[in-house]
């Protein structure tokens, strides 16, 4: 988790249909501070310590343990709640300018005290850096933030942001001790000093290892003396083989949706289980608005009509995934069903025909779809041959995948080299704001060309100012069939989130929710 400059760094990872078990659920083995120590496995990496660049859910998940927020989301809830903070609020009428007042006796894990000095100097050092693979994208709405005196910290906002708390409740808001960061440049030692329930004592290639931090002061109660993540950077046989031996406690992301079924399958004396939550995770088809093929409306209106998500699940994701129709995913208030209501769940090769016609377009359409192994889930590539196969077996497209490393697969969007790629998002914070202004408004990191006036200069800044976030489904309504009419982006599906542990292994229910906060102080042994 979130849009993230890069669009999440994390893998896509697909949820468990119902018939996979439910388990790992109550709290019942673990006691605080009960002197165990978690070993948790992911193929993914964490690409950042530093908060002023890591804006990807791997380094999010470092800064959620290590760092503190003034506000954070709590267990299963997403609405912010004070963490560093003792309280906030908006002063004016507007949502424009926001005042918090810090907890007494704050330390970082190094025992340097914590004063609003440190949040003003950790934001301006975040948008001073402005780092292209950091979080400084997510508060253009930021004027100036004042210190009337230590424990009192104001942000001054150019427009009306009410989405603001939720903003710097997520990673992006992680205060640093400003001894120790250097206001202009980013650290390169791989280590680092927050106040969170965490300290981080080691960063290397393959693992990183924490331990609780003795000075932290907030919300987190932790169940555990230490946790230890492993990286098996993609090597998901490695994570498995790892899990099943017992060197690993919980495998947290990168298994294979074949082998989430095969676990579940196995029986009990493998000593495993498969634990699922919710998610807002989403997986997205982009259309490069300038490209010569991709940039047709008639085109991209033949690929919405020919997808079917519900054969690509069943094939690709063993049915662990749920098809998606909407710019705003289910369960995040604002959703709804725009590209089912314009296109239909079923494959329609006549009205793909006739959307090419309209377009002027009588011959096979030649289309590449661009793919990248692993960054968006390790069924990516097996994804993107199988809409390819779809798009062929109507005989209107002669479609192939390519499929480049992540580096070059940016700098190639960067470029408009690709017609049509592949992007998967994990949320900042959980909000139709977090799944719209990114991809939509003004230096949306898209990448694709696309804009609408309509929305970035009615909608966006007309749901951004609404305090009563109900109040905003109507717009984000229309602004969502807008997209649908125009077609900049092909919503695919939208993932739940999954562990795999031992047994004996508690509180994973408290890590895998719509807030994307995998909260280590929640994990203990029995």
């Amino acid at each position: 988790m979130n849009m993230r400059n890069q669009w999440p760094v994390l893998p896509i990872v697909a949820g468990l249909a119902s018939g996979l078990l439910t388990g790992c659920g109550t709290e019942t083995g673990g006691s605080e501070s009960d002197g165990s120590r978690l070993v948790v496995g992911m193929s993914d990496d964490v690409l950042a310590t530093d908060p002023a660049s890591g804006y990807d859910p791997g380094s999010w998940l470092l800064f959620n343990n290590v760092f503190q927020s003034l506000l954070s989301f709590p267990k299963g809830g997403t609405e912010p709640q004070p963490e560093a903070a003792e309280q906030c609020s908006f002063t004016d009428t507007r949502a424009q300018v926001y005042r918090c007042t810090l907890k007494d006796g704050l330390k970082f894990s190094n025992g340097d005290p914590l004063t609003a000095e440190d949040v003003k100097f950790s934001f301006e050092r975040m948008l001073k850096i402005n780092d292209p693979a950091g979080p400084a994208i997510m508060f253009p709405m930021l004027d100036k933030v004042r210190t009337p005196d230590d424990r009192t910290v104001v942000f001054e906002l150019k427009v009306p942001d009410a989405t603001f708390p939720s903003k710097i409740a997520s990673g992006a808001g992680s205060i640093v001790d400003h001894r120790q960061y250097d206001a202009a440049g980013l650290r390169k030692d791989e280590q680092a000093v927050g106040s969170g329930p965490y300290k981080l004592d080691s960063f290397g290639k393959d693992e990183a290892a924490f331990s609780v931090n003795k000075n932290y002061r907030g919300t987190a109660k932790t169940k555990n003396t230490g946790v230890t993540l492993k990286f098996f950077h993609g090597d998901q046989t490695a994570l498995k083989r790892d899990l099943l031996a017992g060197k690993v406690d919980i495998a947290y992301r990168g298994l294979s949706a074949r082998d989430i079924s095969g676990i579940d399958q196995q029986d009990d004396s493998q000593g495993v289980e498969v634990v699922e939550g919710s998610s807002a995770e989403v997986q997205h088809l982009v259309f490069n608005m300038d490209d010569p093929v991709a940039g047709k409306l008639g085109v991209r209106k033949a690929v919405a009509y020919l997808l079917d998500r519900d054969a690509l699940i069943k094939q690709v994701y063993q049915d662990t995934a749920t098809p998606l129709y909407s710019i705003i995913p289910a369960g995040i208030a604002g959703h709804n069903t725009a590209f089912f209501d314009t296109y239909g769940a079923r494959p329609s090769k006549a009205r793909a025909a006739e959307a090419l016609r309209a377009d002027g377009i009588t011959g096979k359409v030649g289309l590449t779809l661009w793919s990248t192994p692993s960054r968006y889930g390790p069924a990516t590539d097996e994804e993107l041959k199988a809409i390819a196969a779809q798009l062929n077996a109507s005989g209107l497209f002669r479609a192939d995948v390519r499929s480049v490393p992540f580096d070059q697969y940016e700098k190639d969007i960067a470029k408009g080299k690709y017609g049509v790629y592949v992007k998967g998002w994990v949320p900042d914070y959980p909000d139709a704001d977090n799944f719209t202004a990114p991809f939509f408004g003004k230096g949306n990191v898209l990448g694709n060309h696309y804009a609408n006036d309509t929305i970035t200069g009615t909608l966006i800044p007309r749901t951004a100012a609404e305090s009563d976030r109900a109040a905003t489904d109507e717009e984000f309504g229309r602004l969502q069939d807008i997209v649908a009419a125009q077609l900049p982006v092909l919503p695919v599906w939208q993932a739940k989130q999954y562990a795999v542990v031992r047994d004996g292994v508690y509180g994973l229910e408290y890590c895998l929710d719509a807030s994307t906060v995998f909260r280590f102080w929640e994990l203990s042994k029995g």
